[in-house]
C-alpha cells in the first residue's frame, strides 16, 4: 500500500488499538480479551513512555490500518537494548497490501539507526506469522519464552 503513513500512535488511537488487541487476541490464540482491561493498558502506556510505545499505520486519509507496539529489555550482555515487537496486527480488509511489512520496516529501520536488536514472540502454531517474520530477517534465536503467575 504506497500510500500508508507509519507513525507514532496517540491517545486518540486508543479505541482502535483496543479494538486491534481484541482481536489479534481472538484471532492469533483464542483468547477473549477484557476490553476495559486492554483500555487500562494502553492508557497506562500512554501515560508511562518508559512502558513502551505504538506505532500505528495510517492511510492518507488518516483510516487506522494496523499497528505495532515496542516494549525495551536491556541486555547487559550485549551492552545494547532490545526491542520487542508486540501487538502487531493489521486490519483485514488491509491484509496483504503491504501494512504488516510498512510497520516491520519502519521500527526496523529506527533499531538499526540505534543499534538495537529487535525480537518477538509468536504463537508457536500461527504458521501465517512465523512465515511473515523470516521473510523480513526473523530467525529462532534459541530461547524459549516461559512465564510464572497468572
Amino acid at each position: 500500500m504506497s500510500d500508508t503513513i507509519i507513525r507514532l500512535a496517540r491517545p486518540a488511537d486508543t479505541p482502535t488499538i483496543v479494538r486491534f488487541n481484541v482481536a489479534l487476541a481472538e484471532e492469533s490464540e483464542g483468547l477473549r480479551l477484557d476490553p476495559q482491561t486492554v483500555e487500562a493498558g494502553v492508557r497506562r502506556m500512554f501515560s508511562d513512555p518508559a512502558l513502551g510505545r505504538y506505532f500505528m499505520a495510517v492511510s492518507s486519509t488518516g483510516e487506522r490500518l494496523g499497528q505495532l507496539m515496542i516494549t525495551t529489555e536491556w541486555s547487559d550482555w550485549r551492552n545494547c537494548m532490545i526491542w520487542w515487537l508486540q501487538s502487531v496486527y493489521t486490519a483485514p480488509e488491509h491484509r496483504g497490501s503491504g501494512v504488516f511489512r510498512a510497520l516491520c520496516e519502519h521500527v526496523l529501520g529506527e533499531a538499526g539507526e540505534t543499534e538495537c536488536r529487535v525480537r518477538l514472540y509468536v504463537e508457536r502454531d500461527n504458521s501465517r506469522a512465523i512465515a511473515a517474520y523470516r521473510a523480513l530477517g526473523f530467525d529462532h534465536c534459541g530461547y524459549d519464552v516461559m512465564e510464572h503467575g497468572a
